[in-house]
């Protein structure tokens, strides 16, 4: 059932058989969730992991006025929360884009499953660096880049990602962001997110219609954004993969004796 999320974490980890059997056992469908709907509110403190199966949604945070400042997009394969496993009340309301399929996993099974495998362990440890990672991209990207290479390394950056799980191929991918969406992302409004994207689209670096992403020449967008999607492949060190407690070592104080004993 979760096929992205155990493809995703399988370029981390290698996962064996077993391994995605145990994640796959561990996933419980839960239906369908529609369109612009919160999934998670500001404040919980769910103890279930959320999973999207199919459909997008999005992290963000939002003023008693409205504004509303988008932190971060989950795809297929991607993990809503973590707080079950690293207990937290999060401080961000999760919501859907499009229509979305979600399966759950209990967060006091999946310690357990980590506990079993180093490499489950592992996997989703790299993801999160790679959530904190593309943090970091977005902050340094609204802090310095342009909205020209704002917008064309947002557009570089999720095709790769959609590529790792599948999602992509040479004729492009599904983008159902609106432009309001996109101007909550890198910080500018619908009207300056309109002229960028016409200004790429006049470049010949992108096609944008009914909401299918094409990008003729990557490398030269890319060129553009200065993106370099190095920070999306976050590795384990040579001693962590010959290691794995080296890496559960990093874990136990937040942990404890749950997954370190």
């Amino acid at each position: 059932m979760p096929y992205h999320l155990i493809r995703k974490l399988g370029r981390y980890a290698g996962l064996s058989t077993v391994d995605e059997e145990m994640l796959r056992q561990l996933a419980r469908a839960s239906g369908w969730v529609g369109p612009r709907s919160d999934l998670l509110r500001e404040g919980a403190a769910p103890r279930d992991v959320c999973v999207i199966l199919e459909g997008w949604a999005c992290a963000y945070k939002q003023l008693e006025d409205g504004r509303r400042q988008i932190i971060a997009y989950l795809m297929p394969g991607d993990v809503c929360s973590m707080a079950a496993v690293f207990p937290d009340v999060i401080n961000y309301t999760t919501g859907t884009l499009t229509s979305v399929r979600m399966a759950q996993m209990s967060g006091r099974a999946l310690l357990t499953t980590m506990d079993r495998s180093p490499r489950i362990l592992r996997a989703f440890w790299l993801d999160m660096l790679a959530a904190s990672a593309i943090q970091r991209e977005w902050t340094a990207s609204l802090g310095f880049l342009t909205a020209r290479e704002r917008i064309a390394h947002l557009l570089c950056e999720i095709m790769t990602r959609l590529r790792a799980v599948g999602l992509a191929d040479a004729e492009g991918c599904f983008l159902p962001l609106t432009q309001e969406d996109l101007g909550e992302t890198v910080g500018i409004s619908t009207v300056h997110v309109n002229r960028t994207l016409q200004d790429l689209r006049a470049s010949g670096l992108i096609t944008l219609k009914r909401q299918q992403l094409a990008i003729p020449d990557f490398a030269a967008l890319q060129e553009v954004a200065r993106f370099d999607g190095a920070y999306l492949r976050p590795a384990p060190t040579a001693r962590d993969a010959d290691h794995p407690a080296s890496l559960r070592s990093i874990l136990d104080p937040v942990l404890g004796s749950a997954v370190c004993p």
